[in-house]
């Protein structure tokens, strides 16, 4: 047996020795750590099958790549499942780039064959020289501690067998037991941040220190146990100042802003719910009442003491409320509600309306067929939007991209287009609600 297989072997035993007895599911692409990775649990006499994804990046080269998997596993007779994704254009849907979007796709797919095929785990081949690659990546872009404390071995149902292992062990294993494998075309290229750190610093870096891996992996190590000491710290001090209140979360801000480094609390209990605009979560502690910062499906709201974290309500694929005491949203649109002692800044873009003519929760959704509104200027008259569209000359997609105002189901505003008759101000008006498209 080689050192390396010897290695691997004691790794697995101390480690991961509930894999045994186990169905292993091993991510191929058909490079050489991948088919160095299958080789070696092969020969450990492991149960395995493999997955392949295609994610059509490469034109003819990914179907070959395909290809190769297949008629390998085919040869030495274990079962492969291939799948052919799009990734060009699932990136472009959700604005990701193409190698977010293939990872994005690729555990999504592990995870289904995983519940499909009943396996237990899947195998990846990420080894130690990914491991500073990302640590750099995530460096070189501001991260916080868990940017740097690398790639974890096991994540889930996900594990990560390699990462004891260099580069330059897996190519000397290859070689030694005459691995075939396919070449990436693409890994020669300084296109991508990654391709650009492995070409150019890393090897700089091993010239610096020839054990950087080693180190990092000592440093890691201490980091690893430092967040560990800081989630525990983070864990305690939420019992004292939040609590929940059924899908809330409500934090006591008199308590919290009495803590050092009440920031780094904030950002560990927040991140779990995919907030990103920390600057303005820290500005919020001091903002006035009915501030908010939104995440994609959860809302930071400011209420006087209190922040609050709640679900974004979504009332149907595209509705949403907007609630008494709310002066900014951000989703779908973003508005400004204030209340206001004069009519200014007349423009598409802002109305003005009787406050005691509105009634909260107002809607913002979509226009529908058969709407219809009471638009200003028109003495009174109603009018279907489909028909206000034609008649101002609406392309398709300024139709599409238009939103509306209601209250009680009664259209206030096509917003940013035009108001409606019958809630604008008169001589009997007392409050004066200013609505803004910003």
């Amino acid at each position: 047996m080689s050192d390396m297989l010897e290695k691997l072997q004691h790794h697995l035993n101390l480690n991961f020795g509930f894999l045994r007895d186990r169905q292993l599911f091993v991510a191929v692409s058909g490079g050489i750590d991948s088919m160095v990775l299958l080789d070696a649990m092969l020969k450990l006499d492991y149960d395995v099958a493999v997955l392949h994804c295609n994610f059509s990046l490469r034109g003819k080269e990914s179907d070959d790549d395909q290809e190769f998997v297949k008629v390998y596993c085919r040869n030495i007779n274990i079962p492969c499942f291939t799948v052919v994704f799009d990734a060009e254009a699932f990136a472009d849907e959700f604005k990701l780039s193409s190698q977010v979007a293939a990872r994005g796709l690729r555990y999504e797919w592990f995870s289904q064959m995983l519940k499909e095929h009943k396996y237990d785990y899947v195998l990846t081949a990420h080894h130690s020289d990914d491991n500073l690659e990302t640590f750099l990546i995530n460096l070189s872009r501001g991260t916080g501690i868990d940017g740097l404390i690398g790639i974890p071995q096991r994540n889930e149902k996900v594990i990560r067998p390699f990462l004891l292992f260099s580069r330059d062990e897996i190519e000397l294993y290859a070689q030694t037991h005459a691995i075939k494998w396919r070449e990436d075309s693409s890994n020669s290229s300084d296109k991508y941040l990654r391709n650009k750190i492995r070409h150019k610093i890393v090897p700089e870096l091993k010239q610096v220190n020839s054990d950087i891996l080693k180190s990092l992996r000592t440093t890691q190590d201490f980091l690893r146990q430092t967040n560990d000491m800081a989630e525990d710290a983070a864990a305690l001090v939420f019992k004292e100042v939040a609590q929940y209140a059924n899908d809330e979360v409500h934090i006591n801000l008199e308590k919290l802003t009495k803590l050092p480094n009440y920031k780094s609390y904030l950002y560990r209990w927040l991140r779990e719910y995919n907030f990103q605009a920390w600057d303005d979560i820290y500005d919020l502690v001091n903002a006035q009442t009915g501030k908010q910062v939104l995440a994609p499906q959860h809302r930071l709201l400011k209420n006087r003491h209190f922040f609050i974290v709640s679900p974004v309500r979504q009332l149907s694929d595209s509705q949403y409320e907007i609630h008494s005491g709310q002066s900014e949203v951000n989703i779908p649109l973003k508005l400004r509600i204030d209340m206001t002692d004069s009519i200014s800044d007349l423009s598409d873009r802002a109305i003005f309306v009787d406050a005691e003519k509105i009634v909260f929760p107002l809607q913002v959704r979509k226009w529908e067929h058969g709407d219809i509104f009471y638009p200003f200027g028109m003495n009174g008259k109603s009018k279907k939007i489909s028909k206000f569209f034609k008649d101002e000359k609406m392309s398709l997609n300024e139709k599409q991209d238009t939103w509306l105002l209601l209250s009680e189901n009664k259209v206030i505003w096509v917003i940013g287009v035009r108001a409606d008759e019958r809630f604008k101000i008169t001589d009997q008006t007392k409050q004066i609600l200013k609505i803004e498209l910003r």
